[in-house]
């Protein structure tokens, strides 16, 4: 680590700032991902910017002047939260769930039961399962956890 690390969270730039933030879910996903299909990791990262983007709201961790993770909320459901590799474990996540927590009202996520690490990310952070589905919401096989914040 630098002596300095200071992250500021903020609202996405736009459009002109989605291929940093696909090269950060690209980092993220091929880490944290290995159950993921090619084929469907191909479809995902092509609709990210044209699809997916556009129908959150995103916020932005940046250390440094440079984006490192960033997370997609609407109504109240936390979307996705990503953070590059090379900064994973710095506290980046927390800050950004944080952040949709006390500013975008999050209180549901819904999490691939395959990735055990933001399982017990969202759990020992006060998430609970409410409920379970064996694919996920493109249909496909990967188990999808709901969980939702306890209060």
């Amino acid at each position: 680590m630098q002596g300095e690390q200071v992250v500021k969270i903020r609202a996405s730039y736009g459009p002109a700032e989605s291929p940093a933030l696909v090269e950060i879910w690209r980092s993220a996903v091929r880490a944290t991902h290995d159950f993921l299909e090619e084929s469907d990791f191909d479809r995902i990262e092509g609709n990210l910017a044209s699809a997916y983007f556009p129908a959150v709201s995103l916020i932005v961790a940046e250390r440094a002047g440079e984006p490192v993770g960033f997370a997609g909320i609407a109504e109240g459901n936390l979307e996705m939260l990503f953070v590059t590799d090379e900064a994973r474990g710095e506290g980046i996540g927390t800050d950004l769930l944080n952040e949709a927590i006390a500013n975008f009202r999050v209180t549901k996520v819904d999490v691939n039961e395959q990735n055990s690490g933001a399982c017990g990310f969202y759990r020992s952070r006060g998430f609970a399962q409410v409920g379970r589905d064996v694919l996920d919401g493109d249909g496909r096989p990967y188990p999808t956890l709901h969980l939702e914040l306890s209060q």
